[in-house]
């Protein structure tokens, strides 16, 4: 997924500036899908500027379009982007009017900006300095709204478009652009810093980075598949930048484990349950890696470690589902969550026990999570294992009500006898 992914050309300009129609470049897509955000957080980090520093970086990739073809694609295509995205920097700078303004950009002493001289040393070799992790922070500060934050993560640092951003929100390109305006804007005048946070606040900032993360990853997991590829690259990089994290280790682990299982989750329109995949679509080699990553973050014993361990046990044949409980239960004390305890009654449920579950069940705060269309589903279940059928029926029909993808409504209308037709709710 270039900055510029399009059907004809990864270097089409989606926002603004001119675009290139040419077909397709194998060499040159993965250049740009792989050092988009390394660019654009080396000018970020020199200019202070969001705004300026993604739209030099998009010129300077636009030129490679350009050149590279004719020319070959330079030794260091890193340090040839950020070369010619930070001269095109100065001389737009120098081009204003208002250079007096703007003169101490190119002025900063060393220790505020990280690029002085030794960065023509540097660029002359074959690295660039490594700043994605300050973006990914600045991206994620806990000044920034939540949905900014993914946002912002996913054009920064993913390098996607803003109609795709804005096409996995399900909200217009213009909003979107606002929206991301906004959260640019919002970096400039709260002096939001372009580093990694000090130790005492690492271990909190972090959490957020990696809740960003995730969220990009569930957006893709119900369909989108470029945001849940785009995520685990996200976790890929985030491990490389901090690879004695226990918790980012853990989050990659949880991320490829289920998204092992994807070609196997449906069959047509049709959701397949857990037990009835057929394994043989699972992908060996992502559980393969996932399990070991599982096991190097478990003794951590962080939320997402444990969450990557429950997903490592559910590719197991058979399942050990009393272990799973036991794993959801340790997450439940951990994290407080509802949902956590939701789950742990569905593998207390799987072991053997539905009674117990129901009543786990229907001892959370059901008035709270009675719009959560799986407590529904999950209540309606085990009440059908119990014997009790219009009990059962009830709760699917709230689930159902409660449903909006397609293929989870066709699922529950199975589930309720229903052929073309569903309950008015």
């Amino acid at each position: 997924m270039g900055p510029w992914r399009s059907a004809r050309s990864p270097c089409r300009r989606t926002e603004r500036g001119p675009h290139i129609d040419r077909e397709p470049d194998p060499a040159l897509d993965r250049v740009f899908r792989e050092e988009w955000g390394r660019v654009l957080a080396s000018l970020v980090g020199f200019l202070r500027d969001f705004d300026l520093a993604e739209d030099v970086v998009q010129s300077a990739f636009a030129t490679a379009a350009e050149r590279w073809p004719r020319d070959g694609v330079p030794d260091n295509p890193a340090g040839w982007l950020v070369r010619t995205a930070r001269n095109e920097a100065i001389d737009r700078l120098r081009r204003r009017r208002t250079l007096e303004a703007k003169l101490p950009l190119l002025d900063r002493p060393a220790e505020v900006a990280p690029v002085d001289h030794d960065l023509e040393r540097q660029l002359s070799g074959h690295t660039i300095p490594d700043e994605r992790l300050e973006l990914l922070f600045t991206c994620c500060h806990p000044a920034l709204a939540r949905e900014a934050q993914v946002a912002l993560t996913l054009r920064a640092v993913g390098g996607l478009s803003t109609e795709e951003i804005a096409a996995a929100f399900l909200v217009p390109p213009e909003t979107m652009k606002r929206r991301l305006t906004r959260a640019k804007q919002k970096i400039t005048t709260a002096g939001i810093p372009f580093r990694v946070p000090p130790d005492h606040l690492l271990p909190d900032r972090l959490d957020v980075v990696l809740t960003v993360v995730y969220l990009v990853y569930n957006q893709g997991y119900g369909g989108r598949t470029d945001l849940a590829t785009e995520a685990i690259r996200l976790g890929r990089t985030l491990l490389a930048l901090m690879p004695d994290e226990p918790e980012v280790r853990g989050l990659l682990a949880l991320m490829l484990a289920h998204d092992a299982r994807r070609a196997a989750r449906t069959d047509g329109d049709d959701l397949v349950l857990l037990q009835d995949q057929d394994r043989s679509l699972w992908d060996a080699g992502q559980l393969a890696e996932a399990r070991a990553l599982a096991d190097r973050a478990i003794a951590g014993r962080g939320p997402y470690a444990l969450q990557a361990a429950v997903a490592v046990l559910q590719a197991g044949d058979p399942i050990d589902w009393p272990q799973v409980a036991a794993l959801y239960a340790e997450l439940a004390e951990r994290t407080g969550s509802p949902v956590v305890q939701l789950n742990r009654a569905v593998a207390i449920a799987e072991a053997g026990d539905p009674r117990r579950a129901l009543a786990l069940v229907d001892a959370l705060d059901t008035e709270r999570l009675d719009g959560y269309q799986y407590l529904h589903s999950t209540r309606a279940e085990l009440l059908s294992r119990l014997d009790r059928p219009e009990e059962a029926r009830a709760a699917y029909q709230r689930a159902l009500a409660l449903a909006t993808d397609e293929r989870e409504r066709r699922f529950l209308r199975r589930r309720l006898g229903l052929r073309g037709s569903e309950p008015r709710s």
